[in-house]
Order: C-alpha cells, then structure tokens, then sequence
C-alpha cells in the first residue's frame, strides 16, 4: 500500500521501496544467496519476508553485472520482483541508481543473506521511520540478521554524493551514521528479551549456514517465522547456538575492495 500523508491541505503520496542487496561472489561464503533452506533458495526467503512487510509498495533485487548473478536476476522475475543490475564495489551506487529508475520517497534497506528478518520488527521500523520524518531508522536490541534500516530518499541522494572512502560505499549507511550533525538518526530500542549475546541470524560463513538449516528445518512450515519461535527452540537446544557464536563481525570500517 502507499502511505498517506497531508501537506497544506493536500494529500500527497509516500511510496516505499523495499531494496535487497544481493550477489554471488561472496568472499567467505561463494554462491550464499542460493543456498538451500528447506527447498527455497536464501534469496527466496528474504524475498518472501520483504513481502509481508507492511506498508512496502514495491521490491526491487539489486545485484551487480556477471553471469554468476543470472541466478538471482532469474528467482527474482519468478517471484515478481524487480531487478537492478549495477556496481559490485559500489553498493550505494546501485542504490541510489535503482531508486533513480523505481523511485520510492522511503528506502527500506534488506541484505540478501539475512533469512531471518522479522516482518513484524521491520513493519515497526517503518512505521516509526514514517511517522517520525528521520533520515535514517533501526531498531535496536535484536539478533544480527533480523533486523533492517529504512532511509528517506532525499538522505540517501545526499549521502551518494558525500561518499568516497570504500567502506563509505560497500555499507551504504555508514557516513549517514557518522554525521548526526547533518542527519536525524531514529534508533528506536525495543523490548526483546535475547539471552543470547553472540546470536548470529545472518549467513556470512558455513556455520551461519548451518544454524540457518537446522533453524528452518525445524521452525519453517511454509511460511515465515518470528525470531521469538527462534529463541524458544534455541533454549530447548543451547548446542545450536555454539556452532557460529565464535565467528567474529565485520566491521562497518572493513571493506572489500579497499581501506578506510
């Protein structure tokens, strides 16, 4: 649906486009994006969740140019979804890009290798980022993996232009965070009870893939899950959460292709 809002006395019209960055030459893990969980590809379930954000009018796939990424371009065009082809160095520039040609006057900003979103947390982060007109929302206090940002458009153009060091374009967000001077920054924190400090709901390496298959062999029945029901099974089986506890984040300051 298209959000709603009055300026003057006249109605004006939000779009939300939900953006997923996504491709296959990963460095630690090659190919994540299609792996398998549950007879669906990652992708398929990321794409799946983004659909039931509420309040998102549009998907766009953003991946970047290489044969090795037809897979994606093909699941996402089986799932109605739009595609973007643009820079594999330059994620913000397939951002800014692809909003230029699907438009969207919010950006909700999902990475193609967290099948773990919570379509409830990520509803509430866009209705916060709505209602409140910040630059950037997030919610905190929920596991890596399953939570995901919402920018305005006028902030990302903004930020497109400002970038230059390469972790500045590889993170996408990461200037906007570093300048609250000239951004307004929503990080609303919720009440969610992880006793898991070291919980990774991402898949980055093999053992995130791992905790990914047994979670979803157990918890997916055909339809996305909350990360509650992962919490619940997590405590009826601590042994799954030692498999990927000790894979260390990367910094937002790392980058790929360059140094900060």
């Amino acid at each position: 649906m298209t959000t709603n809002g009055i300026v003057n006395g006249n109605k004006i019209k939000h779009k939300v486009t939900a953006i997923i960055q996504v491709r296959m030459q990963s460095k630690r893990l090659p190919g994540k994006a299609m792996l398998n969980l549950c007879g669906k590809p990652i992708l398929a379930h990321v794409i799946e969740r983004t659909k039931l954000i509420e309040g998102v009018d549009s998907i766009v796939v953003a991946t970047c140019t290489g044969e090795k990424n037809l897979p994606i371009i093909e699941l996402a065009h089986s799932m109605n979804v739009d595609t973007f082809i643009g820079s594999m160095e330059n994620v913000l520039e397939r951002y800014y890009l692809a909003v230029q040609q699907f438009g969207g006057n919010h950006i909700v900003r999902i990475t193609g290798d967290n099948p773990f979103i919570d379509v409830d947390y990520a509803s509430m982060t866009l209705s916060i980022a709505l209602e409140s007109g910040a630059d950037l929302c997030a919610l905190t206090n929920l596991p890596l993996g399953t939570a995901v940002e919402v920018i305005k458009r006028e902030s990302l153009e903004e930020v497109y232009k400002m970038s230059e060091k390469p972790y500045h374009l590889e993170h996408v967000t990461t200037l906007l965070k570093e300048h609250p001077e000239l951004f307004t920054i929503e990080r609303h924190e919720v009440d969610f009870n992880n006793p898991y400090d070291k919980l990774r709901l991402t898949v980055d390496t093999i053992e995130d893939y791992q905790v990914a298959s047994i979670l979803y062999k157990n918890l997916y029945n055909g339809k996305p899950f909350p990360i509650i029901d992962v919490i619940h099974f997590l405590k009826q089986n601590p042994k799954v959460v030692l498999i990927n506890n000790n894979i260390n984040q990367r910094p937002y300051l790392h980058s790929e292709y360059g140094h900060a």
